[in-house]
């Protein structure tokens, strides 16, 4: 069976691409530019295009010829303060991206799955259900709940995959997270300001990468949160990181959100309850200390 990734140079990319060829699918991977890894050990299973999501006869081009079976659209403009900054190409990105890898998997393919976020949620409540109401607090969660109606529109069957503050090994080309930022700091000697008001459930991307996997094995459809468990501020997730690592914790400073202005608001608090996926997919993800662990006995 093919199936088509869109975002296939960015980490979740990256990481799927190489578990659905593990699995024994045909993946498509598609992305701005030249891709950022080598599959060359799977032969024709493994096929490249660049991609540009917001050209509508680029996409049309690629999914004509490629006609996958399923398509996972992980593309997406994701860097809050940039979206705010630049909505117009964030909407351009996320919202019309969004509906020409629609309308093209409409007529190519039988299954589309669309990757979200915790921040289409305000953040006041925490803990989130799929059925919970959206109220997004920064023109990215704004854009992103767009794309999702759109694809509730879908005349093949959707799925939709909210997942939150996404963590684990750095792939070629691919930018920190919130871990490789903390160990790399302090191992260079840096003091770092990181936020104790907001709260998360981190998820590490083999674990997000696995949760997308059960809904394509499955052909399940629907909304579905896949996250981690565990409940942390990011300074929490700092001082696991120094402690594993033996760092000075004495350089990392407890702050609020307030402490920095930035142009795009975050929620104070989400965090996703799983048990949906856990059920309907029989999903389970790692604590956090694992997910911690793991990700740098493969580095």
């Amino acid at each position: 069976m093919k199936i088509l990734i869109t975002g296939a140079n960015g980490l979740l990319g990256q990481h799927l691409t190489r578990l659905l060829l593990q699995q024994g699918y045909t993946v498509i991977a598609t992305g701005k530019g030249d891709a950022r890894i080598r599959m060359d050990e799977w032969g024709d299973r493994y096929i490249y295009h660049p991609l540009d999501i917001t050209d509508a006869v680029d996409v049309q081009r690629v999914m004509s010829a490629v006609q996958p079976a399923v398509v996972v659209h992980a593309a997406a403009m994701t860097q809050v303060d940039e979206c705010e900054l630049h909505s117009e190409q964030c909407e351009r990105t996320n919202v019309i991206g969004t509906s020409q890898v629609l309308v093209d998997a409409e007529v190519y393919s039988q299954h589309f799955i669309y990757v979200s976020t915790d921040f289409v949620f305000d953040g006041e409540q925490g803990n989130y259900r799929e059925e919970d109401e959206l109220k997004p607090v920064s023109y990215y969660g704004f854009t992103k709940m767009q794309a999702e109606a759109i694809t509730e529109t879908s005349t093949i069957p959707w799925a939709i995959v909210r997942t939150c503050l996404v963590y684990g090994n750095t792939l070629q080309g691919t930018r920190n997270n919130i871990i490789t930022w903390v160990k790399g700091s302090l191992e260079q000697g840096k003091a770092i300001k990181v936020v104790a008001d907001q709260w998360r459930t981190p998820t590490y991307v083999e674990d997000l990468a696995k949760g997308i996997a059960l809904i394509i094995e499955k052909k399940a459809t629907g909304i579905y949160h896949i996250s981690g468990k565990d409940l942390l501020t990011p300074y929490d997730i700092a001082i696991q990181t120094a402690d594993l690592f033996g760092l000075d914790k004495s350089r990392i400073e407890k702050v609020d959100a307030a402490t920095f202005t930035q142009p795009g608001r975050r929620p104070p608090k989400t965090g996703f309850v799983i048990e949906k996926a856990r059920k309907e997919l029989g999903y389970e993800p790692l604590s956090f200390a694992e997910g911690l662990r793991k990700m740098f006995e493969k580095a």
